[in-house]
């Protein structure tokens, strides 16, 4: 489990405890049990936060953390291991195909909002901003081996060594950046250096001069002594993330939306786990502050509520 939170999250959490248990759906008093989740480690701190909210409603109800990845996380839960299943990217159609063929029924609720980042290492001072058309130069499969330097994605840039750091191929980030920038979903270089672990991204991209790596908007602005944010260009001018610029769309193509996938059965079954969505549906707006990622709009609040109810 991947337990580290995102800078100021404990404290904000602590804080809001005694007014989110107002807030919390009705549940039976004294309730017990476990809920299990797996899943991205991108999303992992939002529902960690959920988790640790939620324990100011309910302490007797255990809920765990794992993070496999995107990849990871649906293949437990298509298997039956897990109750939840937290994703930055939808599922995809071979992974609802083994779900279904295992008897597994899901549904998939948004929770929350996030700014893929592209990053550097602080004394970084010349890829400030970096259009699509070079990041897909930095990543496509057919720069491995070949571009190894900073001046080969711009002549401009200089003569320094190229490390580059990302996630792993189970990572729902890893789908969503490779088919964005790269123009297909796990169309990559390899002779990068990856990890499921965003934390162990930073510390690579801190540690050299000319790396670069992509990860989660929360563990960018967590580690901000650590890593540079890159804005992209993509069309329309040098867009830095921001809660801003991805609520309003001007941050593309790497803006994603966030999700939990239930185990429908599971949910009917087990009142931990029903309380549990119920309350993280409800507050997903504190429990996203708290970890450092972008609450819902009004309209995709409509939409997570709907989703609720179908669950119901």
């Amino acid at each position: 489990m991947n337990t580290k939170k995102v800078l100021g999250a404990a404290s904000l959490v602590a804080a809001s405890a005694l007014v989110l248990v107002g807030c919390a759906p009705a549940a039976p008093e004294g309730l017990t049990g476990t809920v299990t989740i797996d899943g991205s480690s991108t999303v992992a701190p939002l529902l960690e936060a959920a988790a640790d909210l939620y324990g100011a409603v309910q302490p007797e109800v255990n809920v765990t953390v794992g993070t496999s990845g995107t990849g990871g996380g649906f293949e437990k839960f298509c298997a039956g291991e897990t109750d939840v299943s937290n994703a930055s990217r939808g599922i995809k159609d071979e992974e609802a195909a083994a779900c279904a063929e295992a008897g597994i029924e899901f549904t998939e609720i948004i929770v929350a909002n996030d700014g893929l980042s592209v990053v550097v290492n602080p004394d970084n001072d010349w890829a400030k901003c970096l259009t699509v058309e070079q990041l897909n130069t930095m990543w496509a499969p057919a720069s491995e081996g070949v571009v190894m330097s900073w001046n080969q994605i711009d002549p401009s840039f200089p003569d320094e060594k190229l490390s580059l750091f990302g996630p792993g191929t189970d990572s729902g980030t890893f789908d969503y950046f490779t088919k964005e920038i790269n123009g297909e979903e796990g169309a990559s270089r390899t002779d990068y250096s990856p990890s499921e672990d965003d934390n162990v991204l930073v510390s690579g991209v801190s540690a050299e001069l000319g790396a670069s790596g992509y990860f989660g908007l929360s563990y960018a602005e967590a580690n901000a002594d650590a890593v540079q944010l890159v804005a992209v260009d993509s069309g329309a001018g040098c867009i830095t993330p921001s809660t801003e610029t991805v609520l309003d769309g001007t941050y593309t193509p790497l803006s994603r939306p966030l999700y939990v996938y239930v185990n429908n059965a599971n949910f009917a079954e087990n009142a931990a786990l029903a309380s549990f969505i119920e309350f993280l549906v409800a507050n997903s707006t504190e429990a996203s502050a708290a970890a450092g990622f972008i609450g819902l709009s009004e309209e995709q609040t409509v939409v997570a509520n709907e989703e609720l109810a179908s669950l119901k």
